[in-house]
This record gives C-alpha cells, structure tokens and sequence, in this order.
C-alpha cells in the first residue's frame, strides 16, 4: 500500500495516535497544549481526512465516540516525508548530511549513532 502525504496537522494528529493509540477524536483534541489546542471540528475533519487516506481506522465506538487508530507506523511516514525531502535536493542526500553536520544541529549522541550506523553498513557491505 502507498504512504500517504500528510500535512503538518495531519501529522501532529498521527503523533498522537502513534503515541498514545487508539483514540477518540477529543482524545486527540486534549492532546495538545492548551496553547496550541484547536477547534474540535477542525480536528474531526483532519481525523476524516486521515481515514479517506486510509493512514487510520475506525476499530470502535464509544457511546456516540468513534475510536481511531493508526494503520500506517510512525517509521513509514517518516521515511515518506525523507525521501520527499532528498527529492527536493534532486535525489542527492550529501547536501543534507552535510548541512547537519556542519550546522552542528547534531548531538553528540546523533553522531555517535550515526558512525554506528555507518560501521554496520561497512560490515555489511565488505561480507
């Protein structure tokens, strides 16, 4: 199955499913800061647009409540919205290593894990 698209808002909502998951659409709402909270119906139709984009699924209902829960995993989406950006850099991903590292925007531990990741590539490559 294709990954969707999901926008900013999109996203914040699938957070909240990825973290906290099933959910009811006030649920949802109460998840975010009250500084950030949004209208309950702009959520509900977020919600509705996630379902169209068959990224989540109605599994029960609670009182007049539907309950919602992801169907897409959080490392699908995000390898979408990667692949998206090397895309917008023509398919090279030098230029954005490059950038994070030298914007210093990398943790020590980042950096660690990433040489990490590097020498099990090498490993696996020299087999």
């Amino acid at each position: 199955m294709p990954r969707p698209k999901l926008s900013r808002l999109e996203l914040r909502v699938m957070e909240t499913l990825w973290k906290r998951g099933p959910s009811s659409i006030r649920d949802v709402v109460d998840s975010f800061a009250p500084s950030d909270r949004l209208a309950y119906t702009t959520i509900q139709t977020v919600v509705y647009r996630l379902e169209e984009k068959k990224a989540i699924r109605r599994v029960s209902k609670a009182g007049n409540a539907h309950v919602f829960e992801a169907t897409i995993s959080e490392n699908s989406a995000r390898s979408r919205m990667l692949d998206e950006l090397i895309a917008l850099f023509g398919g090279k991903r030098l230029p954005i290593m490059t950038h994070l590292i030298e914007s210093g925007k990398l943790t020590p531990d980042e950096v660690r894990e990433a040489r990490a990741a590097l020498d099990r590539l090498s490993e696996k490559e020299s087999r």
